[in-house]
């Protein structure tokens, strides 16, 4: 029998806490996508400063350097914070991880040294420290929101903080644009500069910016109560829980205070213990496996957009130099577009759909469609005059991975563990995803070469990569289809239920027989 203070929150009517919940936790993720995914920006500016003998463009070994260090910060906080939020509780970290944030992104902007070796090294060390906090940020925006919301609407509300992903995506391209086109105004800059100390300001500038919405929303953080499920199931403390609910959902104590207030002891199994893997081995494995497959894909798709997209560029076009504004404004203008027509509506479809259609389906679906459009442009023998029709069916990876699998693996891991569990689990499940999102990142970095872009002339190399990518989401699909649970509709309790029902179950038959 769940407890009344919970059912009161699987069954509670739509209410202004919940947008404002939406709007807190989904600045941090706003604010992880904007920090992330800036840096394909920022390489221009730096290739511009520090690389004018490799025409003006940063080597691969770099360039990937520098997603891999953010990344890896990401994978530490996932993990650490995960594991705190569960021993420590939600809130009482949270705050933690958007400290780390905006110190990271401060960091960034105040890298150390004038010389290129100084920079680039004060940069990484900023960068992997902002990753720690974004990482940190994944699992207890999950978590609390997954805890907040009520059994009918989850997914929408968890799918809404999420897409705040698309929105950073689109800040990080709008603000580098503004920033390029006042300095370019201000200060047009010499093409052959070897050192244009503007330039150098403007990309500090465009990566201190990303804290600004971090510290609006930080007292917001701190004002918000402890989740109720936090509360009651793992610090047993069911009076303090109705307490925290009361003003939230607009009821009277005595509406969600049960007269025995205090529940039974949970079961004590430890995390990774034998019993633990019974239970819950099988949902934790297909969370991992299916992020860290997408991840690969996802990253690639954003990180190197600039590289896949590269023909398309105004500079490569033409076949002129442009300066360092012009360059980095030509690549945020590309990626804003994408996001405008692909990525952000992804998002908005996977709000509209993941509370109707279930999240087993839209994340099989998702990876069945990029499939199909990877191997399309991999195999099918374009004409020289359709270059922008591949360019369009590789943009709709984009929407097929946000209203699919993108969205659903941040939030089924929300809804599949117990409370004492549901952050660490959430956690590992992500820093899963990140590691897969080195090595797609990475790899595609170190293995292509300029002359790779997609296009209608497309190398074998490329093609090869398409192939393999469409066989990632093909794997991704098969562990969608085998190995995840459907959450919709049911509390999170019931979720654990079922799944310590079907454990039991398997481990009497394997007795028997």
């Amino acid at each position: 029998m769940p407890l009344k203070v919970l059912s009161v929150l699987d069954t509670a009517k739509i209410r202004y806490y919940h947008f404002k919940a939406i709007i807190v936790a989904g600045m941090g993720i706003f604010t992880d996508a904007y920090d992330l995914f800036c840096i394909p920006l920022i390489t221009r500016l730096l290739a511009h400063i520090y690389y004018t003998s490799h025409n003006y463009k940063i080597p691969h070994p770099v360039e990937a350097s520098m997603l891999a260090v953010a990344l890896l910060g990401t994978v530490i906080g996932q993990l650490v914070f995960g594991r705190l939020g569960d021993r420590v509780g939600r809130r009482r970290v949270y705050g933690l991880a958007l400290m780390l944030m905006m110190a990271g992104s401060f960091g960034c902007g105040f890298s150390m040294g004038t010389t290129r070796g100084r920079v680039l090294a004060s940069l990484g060390f900023f960068r992997f420290l902002l990753g720690v906090g974004i990482g940190g940020d994944y699992p207890l925006s999950a978590t609390i929101m997954s805890e907040y919301a009520n059994k009918r609407m989850r997914g929408a509300f968890i799918a809404a903080v999420f897409s705040m992903q698309g929105f950073g995506i689109l800040a990080s391209s709008i603000v580098t644009m503004v920033v390029c086109k006042i300095f370019g105004h201000i200060y047009p800059l010499p093409q052959k500069d070897p050192m244009p100390n503007e330039a150098d300001i403007a990309w500090r500038l465009i990566l201190m910016l990303g804290a600004v919405p971090t510290a609006l929303t930080y007292y917001w953080r701190m004002m918000m109560p402890e989740t109720a499920r936090y509360t009651a199931l793992v610090e047993l403390n069911v009076h303090k829980a109705a307490r925290d609910m009361e003003p939230v959902l607009d009821v009277s104590l005595s509406q969600i205070t049960e007269d025995h207030p205090f529940p039974q002891k949970p079961p004590s199994y430890p995390l990774f213990s034998k019993q633990f893997f019974l239970l819950h081995g099988r949902d934790l494995l297909a969370c991992s496996a299916a992020w860290f497959l997408l991840d690969i894909v996802f990253y690639i798709n954003n990180l190197c957009q600039i590289h896949i997209y590269k023909k398309y560029l105004y500079d490569e076009k033409a076949g002129k130099t442009l300066t360092a504004f012009e360059a980095a404004f030509e690549v945020a203008r590309l990626q804003a577009i994408v996001a405008c027509y692909s990525t952000i509506p992804g998002y908005f479809a996977a709000v509209f759909l993941i509370d109707r259609i279930g999240r087993v389906r839209i994340q099989a679906v998702g990876f069945l469609f990029m499939a199909i459009v990877y191997f399309s442009i991999g195999n099918i023998p374009w004409k020289s005059n359709t270059g922008g029709l591949i360019i369009f069916l590789h943009s709709l990876t984009y929407f097929f991975a946000n209203c699919g699998p993108n969205t659903t693996t941040f939030i089924v891991p929300a809804e599949l563990f117990p409370a004492r569990f549901r952050s660490t689990c959430h956690g590992i499940a992500g820093a899963a995803g990140k590691v897969g999102a080195m090595i797609g990142a990475v790899g595609f970095l170190m293995a292509s070469h300029d002359e790779d872009p997609i296009g209608h002339k497309m190398t074998k190399r490329m093609k090869v990569v398409l192939n393999v990518l469409g066989g990632i989401c093909v794997a991704g699909m098969a562990v969608t289809m085998l190995f995840t649970r459907e959450t919709m509709g049911r509390s999170l309790e019931e979720n654990e239920n079922e799944n310590k029902d079907e454990s039991v179950q398997e481990a009497s038959d394997l007795n028997r027989s």
